[in-house]
């Protein structure tokens, strides 16, 4: 069976979605990566949310940022597969649909990242070039990437 995708608002959520949606990011981000920091931002509310299941477990997740007054261009962040389901080639699928989805919903357009340095050839492959060095953020080498229209 193949692995559904939704995309959602963060009105849209109900709150067993949300709960696991959060749950995802917690188990990777903080827990997995050994690494305290606020992952709650206040940007959620005005994102959209590509979640991933395989039946009903979310199995990975990704966030849409529209741009705004804060950021300039729209940006895809907060890229998710859990660790049972990687090496599977679902981080590119779901990278080629979040693309997918901007380029419907807003245009062709710039579209920018800040991505764990050591992912930079993964982003690559999506046409994702580093711009400047890595720094860090949250104590994780980063570096600013962008994707041209």
């Amino acid at each position: 069976m193949p692995f559904q995708y939704t995309t959602l608002s963060f009105q849209a959520f109900t709150p067993e979605q949300l709960y696991a949606y959060l749950q995802l990011r917690s188990e990777v981000f903080v827990v997995e990566q050994n690494c305290v920091y606020q992952d709650l931002d206040n940007l959620d509310q005005d994102s959209l949310h590509v979640l991933v299941y395989d039946a009903q477990l979310l199995i990975a997740c990704a966030r849409i940022v529209a741009a705004n007054e804060k950021y300039p261009n729209i940006s895809i962040g907060r890229v998710i597969v859990a660790a049972t389901h990687r090496k599977q080639d679902l981080g590119h699928a779901l990278m080629k649909y979040c693309i997918e989805t901007i380029e419907a919903r807003f245009g062709q357009q710039k579209i920018v990242l800040s991505a764990q340095a050591h992912l930079q050839n993964f982003y690559k492959k999506h046409n994702f070039a580093p711009q400047g060095e890595i720094y860090l953020e949250d104590g994780i080498p980063h570096v600013y990437m962008e994707r041209n229209k």
